[in-house]
């Protein structure tokens, strides 16, 4: 990210809180609290580009999800996600906290693996199938610890 300039083009924002019961990259299974509900996710492992990869997701209480947080390896993920439409897409843009804090990703969802879209000004370095970026992987070597 070059600047914070996303943050006057979002519409809205949501504070993030998640952990990972499995961080093993070809299932990666995560818990995590958004706003007011619980989500469990699994997710395999990407294609050779990690622009696409299987993922599921199912909505479950937030009290559940609190308690499965109970039981995740070391290394909560606490964010603050803001959505930025640009054109016909949507970023969700990640400012991360605690322990990687100074951390900011941009992610969008395409609907073709190399769709043409429109590149908001703010976006930086392109990190994507970069697996230290991962949300699973910040939660064993976070940001703070990068040389």
């Amino acid at each position: 990210m070059l600047n914070d300039d996303f943050k006057n083009d979002a519409f809205k924002s949501q504070r993030i809180v998640q952990g990972f019961l499995s961080s093993v990259p070809e299932r990666a299974v995560r818990v995590r609290i958004m706003g007011e509900k619980g989500f469990l996710t699994v997710k395999g492992i990407g294609n050779d580009s990690g622009t696409t990869r299987f993922e599921w997701e199912k909505e479950i209480s937030s009290m559940e999800a609190e308690k499965l947080l109970e039981l995740c390896e070391p290394g909560i993920i606490d964010k603050q996600r803001y959505f930025v439409r640009s054109g016909e897409h949507l970023f969700e843009v990640d400012v991360f906290g605690l322990d990687n804090q100074g951390l900011i990703i941009a992610e969008i969802e395409l609907y073709e693996e190399d769709e043409i879209f429109v590149k908001p000004h703010w976006i930086g370095e392109e990190v994507t199938g970069q697996v230290h970026y991962y949300n699973s992987s910040l939660s064993k070597k976070p940001f703070k610890d990068w040389s």
